[in-house]
């Protein structure tokens, strides 16, 4: 019995080895297999070590400014201004707004009707 190990601060250390060197070893086949993709597109080595000096590009013609999206009346300037930043934090372009209007349906008053029909007195 005396060759079982208690200390766990011991069995911790072998655990957290153990752990992170299968992590590694992971680590390593990933790495092997993104070195032997098949399905990456191979690039072909240039022959000719010097280029032809490329033609300078004509400029795009400038895009119209987007269209301010459509605010429906009683909703003020900060609460369109927040949507927006909520937006574009999300990724949503300010072009891709098509309009700000409030909900059809009253799904908090539902909710709360809910709820109340639920409520165990």
């Amino acid at each position: 019995m005396d060759n079982q190990m208690s200390n766990p601060v011991v069995i911790m250390l072998i655990n957290m080895t153990i752990v992170f060197a299968v992590l590694f070893l992971l680590s390593l086949f990933i790495r092997f297999i993104h070195f032997i993709d098949p399905t990456k597109p191979r690039t072909k080595k240039k022959t000719h070590p010097t280029a032809a000096p490329a033609k300078p590009k004509k400029a795009a013609p400038a895009k119209a400014a987007p269209a301010a999206p459509v605010v429906a009346p009683g909703i003020s300037g900060e609460t369109v201004a927040a949507i927006a930043g909520a937006l574009a934090a999300y990724g949503v372009g300010f072009s891709q707004i098509k309009a700000i209007r409030p909900a059809e349906r009253k799904s908090w008053a539902g909710a709360a009707r809910i709820r109340g029909l639920r409520n165990d007195r």
